[in-house]
């Protein structure tokens, strides 16, 4: 069979209208488009300064950049030279950058010179150095903002980790070299690590159960069929554009944005997330296809509702479901633009718009988590979690995935591959599903008590991870609670070892020094004992109990205050 890579992709792409507008980067209140042709010219040169660092093939390439166009450029450039892509959000902490640095091993690295007043490359700087020598130090590859040429008083020096930094897109590499990194990837049931004609081309980041990070990766031609299945489903044509605010170092607004090429759309790249400024976009570049939570999509609705737009061009809208909104979000896009919207579902380890629903599918289902396979080579099955067995049509089960979707590899984690999967081949969701009966699987809840935290889904195992490091701490459970505004807060509580005096303070500072400032818990509680209970499996800490706990503490030390 004939695999698509995604150089003949891009070349398709651009052959179909060499000056179409690939993408455009919203920069403050002004715009900077880049045609289909400037977009691979970008590409080619990024790809030969890769090489003259010498990035070689099987090797990873960390980007480390906010929602520019650059992003896309770097996925097309490390591609060309069969690396792969692992993206760092722009939000985390040096600890998670750490860990990326460790599993990954990434010989280069992109790094923004400057955004919103973020010091990325002071983060990263601190990361390397807490990796003690057991991470080699990557290249550094410095981007400037877009529309800004290259810097004429670029200092490569002031960048540099050990191997050498230079400028991207300016064509001299100043001598700097990538580092023989050791290849990372663990082969899962459904990859072969051994086909040097389709390599590995992305990973995510995800929560594993251990509550250490897993990076996710994917081969190159499962990248390209996902989006063109993406982009059929969605129904993407020339002319369309989508708003990619969600960050394209995860797995949602990465495949969104590769959905979105694939059909022939442009891509309105959003780094920074202001209300009023990302409407005003999305009215003068007429936006067609949103992809993302109901969060988001409610700043939308709320400030559309104070200051207006013209929004007629939606066409197509995919929702998560967070805050209990979709409904009301796809009654308004409906009744006031006439817009389709259907619930999604997917993860980095399965793709995101894995399954969505038709439009023939009544609203009552269509509007809610889930859908329909996006292709016939991804197969489903709902089955018992706790022996595989499937289950009937209409019973709750963990939706279990097989496909080319699914994970090939994971780097840096080598029992993770054996976790993932059933005896027989299955990759475990760990997500609670419905089958229908007639191709259809309804989302239910994830099978654990993972927390949705400003949009991000967070394993509080995680949290508790790093809160059971302190020295103070015997045990540690983190539960959700709904906090103001309807928002979901992380609250932790902790047994003290014995003997030992510990502040909630210093606990929740301990917090901030390693996790992103999102996953820190509002609060944590100090208390003698964990509830707990005795099953089948042995005893367990009672969640359901902290959480009543943690709610009306909180409600209380709310109306307190309020009084």
């Amino acid at each position: 069979m004939t695999r698509e890579t995604l150089a003949s992709f891009l070349d398709k792409f651009v052959a179909a209208a060499p000056e179409a507008t690939a993408a455009i980067d919203l920069v403050g209140p002004g715009i900077v488009t880049t045609t289909r042709t400037r977009l691979r010219d970008r590409v080619r040169l990024l790809a030969t300064e890769l090489a003259e660092v010498g990035l070689r093939r099987g090797q990873c390439v960390a980007v480390f950049l906010p929602n520019w166009s650059d992003a896309v450029v770097w996925q097309f450039a490390a591609s060309a030279l069969g690396a792969h892509v692992i993206g760092i959000n722009t939000r985390y902490n040096v600890g998670e950058i750490e860990h990326v640095l460790r599993s990954a091993r990434p010989a280069v690295v992109a790094v923004a010179d400057s955004f919103h007043g973020l010091d990325l490359f002071g983060m990263l700087r601190q990361a390397v150095s807490a990796t003690d020598g057991n991470a080699d130090a990557p290249t550094l590859a410095v981007v400037r903002t877009p529309g800004l040429g290259p810097a004429a008083d670029f200092d490569a020096a002031a960048f540099d980790l050990g191997s050498g930094s230079w400028q991207a897109g300016s064509g001299d590499t100043g001598g700097a070299s990538a580092p023989r990194t050791p290849v990372t990837a663990t082969q899962t049931v459904a990859g072969d690590l051994g086909d040097p004609d389709d390599p590995l081309a992305v990973a995510f980041t995800t929560s594993g159960s251990t509550g250490t990070p897993k990076l996710a990766a994917h081969r190159e031609s499962a990248v390209v069929q996902h989006a063109r299945a993406d982009a059929a489903g969605m129904a993407i044509v020339p002319g369309d554009v989508t708003l990619c605010v969600l960050p394209l170092s995860g797995v949602f607004g990465f495949n969104t944005a590769m959905a979105t090429l694939a059909g022939g759309g442009t891509v309105l790249m959003v780094p920074v997330f202001d209300p009023v400024t990302t409407l005003r976009a999305m009215e003068s570049e007429r936006v067609s296809h949103i992809v993302g939570g109901d969060d988001l999509y409610g700043r939308i609705h709320d400030t559309w509702q104070d200051v207006r737009g013209d929004l007629s061009s939606l066409k197509w809208l995919g929702i998560a479901d967070f805050l209990g909104r979709s409904h009301e979000i796809a009654r308004w896009a409906r009744d006031e633009f006439d817009a389709f919207t259907t619930g999604v579902f997917g993860s980095s380890e399965v793709f995101s718009l894995m399954l969505f629903w038709n439009a023939d599918d009544p609203e009552a289902v269509r509007w809610n988590g889930g859908g329909r396979p996006v292709g016939p080579e991804i197969s489903i099955r709902i089955a018992d979690p706790y022996d595989d067995s499937v289950v009937p049509d209409g019973e709750q089960g963990e939706l279990q995935v097989r496909g080319p979707n699914v994970t090939d590899a994971y780097l840096g984690n080598p029992d993770a591959a054996a976790q993932a999967f059933t005896a027989d081949g299955w990759f475990h969701s760990g997500d609670l599903a419905v089958a229908t009966g007639d191709g259809g699987f309804t989302y239910v809840c994830r099978a654990g008590d993972a927390l949705r935290l400003r949009g991000f889904l967070v394993d509080p195992a995680e949290i508790e991870t790093r809160l059971a490091t302190h020295s103070d701490v015997q045990t540690a459970k983190v539960v959700g609670i709904t906090g103001p505004g309807g928002y979901t807060q992380a609250v932790g509580f902790i047994v003290p070892v014995e003997n030992a005096t510990v502040a909630s303070a210093a606990l929740r500072q301990w917090c901030a020094d390693s996790l992103a400032a999102f996953k820190v818990p509002s609060a944590i509680h100090v208390i003698e004992k964990m509830p707990t209970t005795v099953g089948g499996n042995g005893t367990k800490i009672r969640a359901v109990e902290l959480r009543d706990w943690a709610q009306q503490w909180t409600d209380r030390e709310r109306d307190f205050r309020s009084e």
